[in-house]
């Protein structure tokens, strides 16, 4: 309704100019990817009402749906977090009691893509691997080709490790696997009050002090087998103790 006033406007407008002239309407620019999949699937009004206000969402992470089925956050939010890597956002995101839609890998490997041009992970996300729903698209970027992203639909997700990518609907699947998988979790890129969060499960905590004194603080180059088996068993028990529902301060770096 608001773009049909301003054509009638512009009209009436240009009736009035002594030259006659007709204004050139303005040159069409491509939507953002993010932008399309809010415009692509408007909401019914019922929906509506269950964005939250700005003013409960400045600064911090959301806590309720802005639209449901998926539960999704505030589109907003959703761009600021895929602009950069938020592994400790990621874990307050996948801690259990939290409203958000799981999906689940159905391919046996997916390449890592973030068509909104923000971080990606490394590599491949894997069969079977936990992911959190951000946004639903029902059809294509307005005509733009994106690669891993087909004209069906698909959906925009976040991962354990804090990076968002994009899905063709066929990758994902809402049928909890037996024994759902994560993407790894840097230890060393997580908040330091996270840290001291999840180190008061003592399993885990021992699984901390196990990596640090194998892999003697190692981040990359040659190291042991046991350092990267280590590395496995420590993402396992993040992971583990956050489905659980551990307690978590609001992370020192967010979007």
């Amino acid at each position: 309704m608001r773009f049909q006033f301003l054509g009638i406007g512009a009209i009436v407008l240009a009736g009035c100019g002594s030259g006659g002239a007709t204004a050139k309407p303005p040159a069409a620019t491509a939507p953002h990817p993010l932008e399309k999949a809010k415009t692509s699937d408007p909401e019914p009004e019922a929906e509506a009402k269950e964005e939250p206000k700005a003013s409960e969402d400045a600064g911090a992470i959301p806590t309720k749906c802005a639209k449901s089925d998926p539960c999704v956050p505030p589109l907003a939010y959703v761009k600021k977090l895929c602009g950069a890597s938020y592994p400790s956002v990621a874990l307050a995101f996948f801690r259990s009691g939290t409203p958000w839609t799981h999906g689940y890998i159905a391919s046996r490997r997916t390449a890592a893509i973030n068509a909104s041009g923000g971080v990606s992970g490394e590599g491949f996300l894997e069969f079977d691997e936990e992911v959190i729903v951000l946004q639903k698209r029902k059809a294509d970027y307005g005509g733009m080709q994106v690669s891993g992203a087909s004209g069906g639909g698909g959906f925009y997700v976040l991962r354990w490790d804090g990076t968002c990518n994009d899905l063709d609907a066929g990758e994902l699947t809402f049928t909890k696997p037996p024994s759902p998988k994560s993407a790894k979790i840097e230890w060393r890129f997580l908040d330091e009050n996270t840290q001291e969060a999840l180190r008061a499960d003592s399993e885990l905590n021992s699984m901390v002090n196990a990596r640090r004194s194998e892999c003697k603080g190692a981040a990359s180059g040659v190291v042991s087998k046991k350092c990267v088996d280590l590395d496995k068993k420590l993402t396992d028990a993040i992971a583990r103790v956050v489905r659980r529902g551990i307690d978590l301060p609001a992370p020192s770096r967010h979007p």
